[in-house]
């Protein structure tokens, strides 16, 4: 059938080549590797991370998978993730997901190592992301959400100036139970 709308980014367009390092002045946003295991095994071991996410990674192997399976994911053009990185020091995540070209819509996600949090790298690293979001991909809305507990996540929602939209009711099924969620979302500025 034939749309009624132009897609804000025609689906396949991306797939079509290799997911890009992103880099700023102060970091580095790269597709994750096989040799970033240990990092990954130390980040889904975290108290904090296991809180607010729902997978686990108990072994090398599984580590390395879940690094590859990005790869799929951009190739299917549903998902992307990045390692956020400091001179090749693996500081934690930030990806894309429910990645929707033809709306021009896709969710902003992110979590940090341990030892990265309290400096505001999530906040730059989302930033860097959310312009690559809307300046290249031609997206033209983001959204974020996050338990409501997850006091963290919500700062840098409003850092990063995404309005609040609202709460989902027992939207978020965690480890230890039914969160209700905080919906935020930016729109591509005008240019």
């Amino acid at each position: 059938m034939p749309l009624l709308v132009v897609p804000v980014r025609e689906p396949g367009s991306l797939a079509q080549s290799p997911q890009p390092v992103i880099t700023s002045a102060e970091l580095e946003l790269r597709p994750w590797c096989a040799e970033d295991a240990p990092a990954l095994l130390v980040a889904f071991a975290d108290p904090d991370i296991q809180q607010w996410h729902r997978l686990s990674l108990e072994s090398t192997a599984e580590a390395e998978q879940w690094a590859a399976s990005w790869a799929r994911r951009w190739a299917a053009e549903e998902a992307f993730s990045w390692a956020i990185t400091v001179g090749g020091q693996v500081l934690g995540q930030v990806g894309l997901r429910g990645v929707d070209l033809a709306e021009g819509e896709a969710e902003l996600s992110y979590w940090l190592l341990p030892a990265a949090r309290g400096r505001g790298v999530a906040t730059r690293a989302a930033g860097v992301l959310e312009e690559w979001a809307f300046d290249v991909v031609g997206l033209h809305r983001l959204e974020l959400g996050h338990a409501v507990g997850n006091t963290a996540s919500c700062a840098v929602a409003r850092r990063l100036g995404f309005s609040f939209e609202g709460t989902r009711k027992s939207a978020y099924l965690q480890p230890d139970g039914r969160h209700d969620a905080h919906m935020h979302a930016k729109i591509k500025p005008a240019s």
